[in-house]
């Protein structure tokens, strides 16, 4: 008699994003590819390019006021967190992120309102994007993030199984367009190797191009 089959067990992913990064959308949406393939655990966690970036005086306007229109869908997020749970923090995100990114309105109230409603969460819950009420919790996750990876990255950060049971995180992995199919899942696999390598750290090479929003 054929020994029973076991379900495999999916794997741990903590993912932190920005809602404005449109680099960190494009590998959420990776992520998302590959697990419509694989099993995967996905944990989802705020960081912020305002926090990254405090401080800094030599950032062109505009991207000074972007980070600064940033801190509305931070807050959106961790409140609605907060007060319905982790399960709907990407659910949101995804609804953020195709009004922001794909529709190009940016963090506006337009975008963040019509993502309320996308997520089926609360229209009030708006109003939690104009207080400081959620800045403590934005800051502890952004530097849970930060600590795992070091001060000289931004976002997205991801955290996977490492050798001998660790975690390991890397900055990105940074694609455009987002890879489907067989190429996510190979790049899935890729990641997963180099994380269980002891020692590994940095691969780069210079973006010559923009975000593909297929």
């Amino acid at each position: 008699m054929p020994a029973p089959e076991t379900e495999t067990p999916a794997v741990p992913v903590d993912f932190w994003f920005d809602p404005v990064c449109p680099w960190a959308w494009m590998t959420s949406r990776w992520l998302l590819e590959v697990a419509g393939r694989r099993p995967l655990d996905i944990r989802w966690h705020i960081m912020s390019l305002a926090v990254l970036n405090e401080g800094r005086e030599d950032l062109p306007e505009r991207y000074r006021r972007l980070l600064t229109e940033g801190w509305a869908p931070v807050r959106l997020v961790v409140a609605a967190r907060r007060k319905y749970g982790d399960e709907v923090t990407g659910r949101l995100y995804t609804a953020l992120g195709t009004h922001i990114h794909r529709q190009g309105l940016g963090p506006a109230r337009e975008a963040l309102g019509k993502a309320l409603r996308e997520a089926d969460l609360p229209a009030d819950l708006l109003d939690q994007a104009d207080t400081d009420t959620w800045d403590p919790d934005v800051r502890a996750s952004h530097r849970d993030g930060i600590d795992r990876v070091g001060e000289e990255v931004g976002t997205p950060v991801i955290a996977l199984p490492g050798p001998d049971a660790t975690r390991t995180a890397f900055f990105g992995p940074v694609v455009t367009p987002a890879p489907r199919g067989e190429a996510a899942t190979r790049l899935w696999d890729g990641l997963l190797l180099l994380a269980s390598t002891p020692g590994f750290y940095e691969l780069k090479r210079t973006r010559t191009q923009g975000p593909v929003f297929d």
